[in-house]
């Protein structure tokens, strides 16, 4: 059966049952210290009570202790926020927007200074999270971002939108256990000093779930020395320079996964790119389940940027999806592996389609031993001087569900199921499906090539269950109801 359908016949079941669902775990924890509001008619002589609120954040920022939360209220606060207590474990301090309202924090006006500087601005501290805020208008310096986080431990920055930011919308520098989480970037890099979203130097962090539109540089970039981080579930569009982007610059910089995104239509660069522009050394980058489709240049590139030492080890390219890129130019592909100073890279299950000058190349001067190429499959082969096949390709029209409406799900019959390798493939697809499934229904359970790993479903319909409200009872899919 169709996983359409079944998804379909699911969400059914749960809307013909009678009353209110309540999802669990669904209510947010009460603040485990004070909760004290913030609105644009207040008076920072007040108490801060939701009857009697300050005016301004940084009010807030100046009062909050381990534990405490304030609600924003809507409107709008000309003002520069410098938080000045840390939370702790278990106990963070919260900055959040009013449940249902917009409040803007507007730098229109204010003048930062000219070096790494924001418009909400955490410096040397730790457990702060930051929700729900609109930061836009943080300049007017190259480097001037909309959120700043430096040389602090344990952030959370969520649901936040930029808009209009000289450098940054959200960056973060010499930090460590960042989470960067469902937060829309857009128009940043104004001045373009930083990227859209820039991790710099910081350890542990997580950059998930954000949108980033209409970049003026680098979409999202872990840089300089950071490690033992995670890039996934992002979407970056209309990027002047590379959507997502890893890059050593002159520092050790390592143990980066990049999965489950999707980049497309890059203005002038690569959808994805991996790169040492200093000397620094890239290792143990892994690059999975990616979607990277009409973008200007290549849909992923080891690049040989940009002095004469650019050192990799490890690059792991595994099961990532390539569509016509090569978009804006006479030039462009699907995968590229242009460093000869790059060791031990894999290029293993990639769907390479229709991109413009070469679906895989590898650059004459890459050593044949610092690279493998195998099990992927190349639509549209070009005879381009570097472009290779590797070993074990497959050759043919993946059968993608609707290319033009960016459905890269695979067709029943395509030449992409269960024709992939188990060696370095991601143990789920893009949709958070489990690899390998039997996709061909022939009992063989092989790895499929590209993002997208057909699922087997069974005859059998399981039912949701669902808690009857008010009764304390389990219904599977409301069926047994008395």
């Amino acid at each position: 059966m169709d996983r359409k359908i079944v998804a379909i016949l699911m969400l059914a079941a749960l809307l013909s049952c009678s009353g209110n669902v309540t999802a669990v775990g669904m209510t947010p924890a009460a603040p485990a210290g004070a909760v004290y509001y913030v609105a644009p008619d207040g008076d920072d002589f007040n108490p801060g009570t939701v009857d009697d609120p300050w005016q301004t954040i940084q009010k807030a920022a100046d009062t909050l202790a381990a534990g405490d939360t304030v609600y924003i209220r809507a409107g709008t606060y000309a003002e520069r926020v410098i938080p000045v207590n840390s939370g702790s474990a278990g106990n963070p301090i919260t900055y959040a927007a009013y449940p249902g309202e917009t409040a803007i924090l507007d730098g229109s006006g204010i003048e930062l200074p000219d070096d790494l500087a924001g418009l909400f601005e955490i410096l040397g501290l730790s457990y702060l999270r930051v929700s729900g805020l609109r930061v836009i208008n943080a300049g007017p310096y190259a480097n001037n971002a909309g959120i700043l986080v430096s040389d602090s431990s344990e952030i959370t920055i969520e649901n936040v939108s930029t808009d209009h930011t000289m450098s940054s919308g959200i960056g973060v520098w010499g930090s460590q256990g960042v989470t960067i989480r469902g937060n829309l970037v857009e128009w940043a890099g104004l001045g373009g000093g930083q990227e859209c979203i820039t991790v710099a130097g910081t350890t542990n962090f997580d950059v998930r779930d954000n949108t980033v539109i209409n970049c003026q540089k680098e979409g999202i970039d872990a840089k300089d020395g950071s490690s033992y981080g995670r890039i996934y579930d992002n979407r970056v569009s209309y990027s002047l320079a590379v959507g997502i982007y890893v890059e050593a610059w002159d520092k050790y910089t390592h143990d980066i996964e990049v999965f489950r995104n999707v980049v497309h239509h890059t203005i002038a660069s690569a959808g994805f790119s991996v790169a040492s522009e200093i000397g620094g050394q890239l290792t143990n980058i892994r690059l999975y389940n990616n979607i990277a489709y009409q973008n200007n240049t290549d849909g992923i590139e080891i690049s040989r940027c940009c002095t004469a030492s650019h050192p990799m080890d490890t690059i792991v390219i595994v099961n990532n999806t390539l569509y016509d890129n090569g978009n804006g130019v006479d030039w462009g592909g699907g995968i590229v592996a242009d460093n000869a100073q790059a060791q031990n890279v894999v290029i293993r299950n990639n769907i390479a389609s229709q991109n413009l000058t070469f679906q895989i190349a590898v650059a004459a001067d890459v050593p044949p031993a610092s690279v493998t190429v195998d099990h992927n499959l190349i639509d549209g082969f070009r005879g381009y001087e570097d472009e290779v096949y590797g070993d074990d390709f497959v050759e043919g029209d993946p059968l993608f569900a609707n290319p033009n409406s960016a459905d890269f799900h695979l067709q029943p019959g395509s030449p992409a199921v269960d024709t992939g390798s188990g060696v370095d493939a991601p143990s789920l697809d893009f949709d958070g499906n489990a690899r390998p499934q039997d996709g061909n229904g022939d009992g063989s359970a092989v790895h499929d090539i590209g993002a997208d790993e057909v699922a087997v479903v069974s005859a059998r319909l399981y039912l949701p269950v669902v808690m009857r409200p008010g009764s304390g009872k389990l219904n599977a899919g409301c069926a047994g109801e008395r």
